[in-house]
């Protein structure tokens, strides 16, 4: 499916599955971040709308204008984060990588780079919508043995 020009109905009826939707205040800035700091590709970009893919997964970047009729932004603060609660893994993204651009861009690096003892090194970063990404790699068999 080509990103750059599919209708609305249909990419609406190729969706299946666990969709991700995330609403922020200004979806060009918020495409622009996920796209600098974790190589996230950015499709269809406007100011109400973007079309996100990451390895073979696809979600959206809606604007809180265009929930103006939805239940769900009565539930949303007016100012601060948003995401409590929400982390999004990318587990094809160097936290290291991301870690040293976030900032740059309006993020805040919550939590360094750090081996886990799950097999993965991750960072915790916020964006300015409040929301928790965390790009993950796996160890080396050499990291994992440092322990």
């Amino acid at each position: 499916m080509d990103y750059e020009t599919v209708g609305a109905a249909e990419f609406g009826a190729s969706l299946k599955g666990l969709g991700l939707n995330i609403l922020v205040r200004d979806v060009i800035a918020q495409a622009h971040f996920l796209s600098e700091v974790f190589g996230i590709k950015a499709h269809r970009v406007s100011a109400d709308f973007a079309i996100m893919t990451y390895e073979g997964q696809v979600f959206q970047l809606h604007g809180d204008s265009t929930y103006h009729s939805h239940p769900l932004p009565s539930l949303m603060p007016e100012s601060g984060p948003r995401g409590g609660g929400a982390q999004f893994h990318l587990f094809a993204t160097d936290p290291d990588v991301a870690a040293g651009k976030a900032e740059a861009l309006g993020g805040h690096v919550l939590q360094e780079p750090k081996n886990k003892p799950h097999g993965l090194r991750e960072a915790f970063i916020l964006c300015e919508n409040g929301y928790a990404w965390v790009p993950s790699r796996v160890l080396t068999q050499e990291e994992r043995d440092l322990k």
